[in-house]
């Protein structure tokens, strides 16, 4: 059982503000849980912050808390049930504990979860920035409460960063999508494009700046249609951004090639902060393939793009996203694709194996591709993925490239990323944490990536340099 919330929300909402501004929370714990992808763990961390700012203390999903909160993806039938998993997991973990699911997942299908034994609130899109706000002391509820209202009236956007340590931060500029994509649950789930003002993102760039972070990563569902429906863009975005004082590094997490204007790549070109680095989704290297996706471009506009940004950035790092068994797609077609792919000049694929998803144009289309071949064209292109990335990192073997060393050490190695995300390693020390470092690149591993020996001292005379040439 459950029950659907409306018009109560507001006089809630404002009831429980009244009863915290006189309260501060001291004993509740609280653990997060984040499926899918880097937008969605940019909001849990603007989730997770309110929290703590309230005064509720975190602790990890797999240790007893008092609220676990799940946020949720719904792009492939094994998000849904990792979902259900994930709340199970907590169930064991404290019978007693306040169960809330949010995000896409929970927008689409509220229903469904509040069947799952255990959960106590389902939030949709809009509403998932709210839960602080709906309840006071999270005690478990006898009846399911759903509060998600239509996806459309979700028109405000709202800020949000995450960071895999404190090296890189990703940056949320953009939400929702405007595209019908015919696998596509994202613009159900999340509404139409929106983003912020340019003054607004601007701010929050200073503030990850000046809490020590070397780069930013500009993340969105949909992130080269910032600025839709305004008289800006994501070029006016960009133009402003990558020259903020202090900003080492800026990265675009990953834009559509019909919204990869010739303009941006040349501000990458020139530009000292924004990294040589693209991730452009093809799905599909066929044009058959790509009509009955509904993509909005074709496979000639994506060759120019590649060929444009080869010519003018010749060591950028192009990664691909594509998907293997969409409805349609026959053997001929997937040859096809592969035959591009392989011909182009990119440096690694991102390769997802299509499921089918409720409400979907693609559940029209026909034939549909059996399960065991997806999976089988899927390691197709995983393997064609490793050559291209093998073939990119060593011919870069025997020059010199800044590298952004992150702060967690694995096997006594600690990672780190060129300006053209190649991946480099060096023996463990403190001194290299978060700090940005000149590299001779010469002995490239098996594993995909670079081990070189560094010198401790090095990072004094790197400052010793610089105070130098700024006199």
């Amino acid at each position: 059982m459950y029950l659907t919330v409306k018009p109560l929300i507001a006089a809630t909402k404002f009831y429980f503000y009244l009863i915290r501004m006189n309260k501060v929370v001291t004993n509740k714990t609280v653990a997060f849980e984040t499926l899918g992808c880097k937008l969605n763990f940019s909001e849990t961390s603007s989730m997770r912050r309110d929290f703590l700012e309230a005064g509720y203390v975190e602790k990890e999903f797999q240790e007893s808390a008092d609220i676990y909160i799940i946020n949720t993806c719904s792009v492939t039938l094994d998000a849904n049930s990792t979902c259900r998993k994930t709340v199970r997991r907590a169930r064991r973990t404290n019978p007693k504990a306040f169960i809330a699911v949010v995000g896409c997942y929970a927008q689409l299908k509220p229903e469904e979860i509040a069947s799952i034994e255990g959960v106590d609130v389902v939030l949709g899109a809009k509403e998932k920035f709210e839960l602080l706000h709906l309840f006071d002391e999270f005690i478990k509820q006898e009846k399911t409460i759903i509060h998600r209202e239509d996806v459309n009236k979700a028109a405000k956007f709202h800020h949000a960063f995450s960071s895999d340590d404190r090296t890189r931060a990703f940056l949320k500029v953009q939400d929702g999508c405007n595209y019908k994509c015919s696998f596509c649950t994202i613009p159900l789930a999340r509404g139409v494009s929106r983003s912020p003002s340019i003054e607004s993102v601007l701010l929050h760039a200073k503030r990850l700046i000046e809490d020590g972070f070397k780069e930013i990563i500009l993340t969105g569902v949909n992130t080269g249609d910032f600025g839709f429906g305004r008289d800006d863009s994501f070029i006016d975005l960009l133009s402003e951004i990558h020259e903020l004082n202090g900003l080492n590094r800026l990265r675009i997490s990953s834009i559509e090639p019909n919204l990869l204007h010739p303009e941006i790549i040349d501000l990458v070109a020139s530009s000292k902060t924004l990294q040589p680095h693209f991730h452009m989704p093809l799905q599909s290297g066929s044009d058959t393939v790509l009509r009955l996706m509904k993509r909005r471009y074709d496979s000639k506009l994506y060759r120019q793009r590649v060929e444009y940004i080869r010519k003018q950035i010749p060591d950028a790092c192009i990664g691909v996203d594509v998907i293997t068994g969409h409805p349609g797609e026959t053997m001929e077609l997937f040859q096809e694709s592969v035959n591009f792919i392989n011909d182009l000049d990119v440096s690694y694929l991102h390769v997802f194996t299509y499921s089918e998803r409720p409400d979907t144009h693609a559940l029209r289309i026909t034939p549909i591709v059996p399960k065991p071949e997806r999976k089988r064209r899927t390691a197709v292109y995983r393997m064609l993925s490793e050559k291209k990335r093998h073939s990119f990192n060593q011919q870069f073997k025997g020059t010199t490239r800044p590298v952004l060393f992150e702060t967690n050490s694995k096997d006594g190695l600690l990672m780190g990323w060129t300006d053209n995300y190649v991946r480099v390693a060096v023996p463990y020390h403190p001194s290299f944490e978060n700090s940005l470092i000149p590299l001779s690149l010469n002995t490239y591993t098996s594993d995909g990536f670079y081990e070189e020996e560094i010198e401790v001292g090095i990072l004094d005379e790197l400052s010793v340099m610089e105070s130098l040439v700024n006199g």
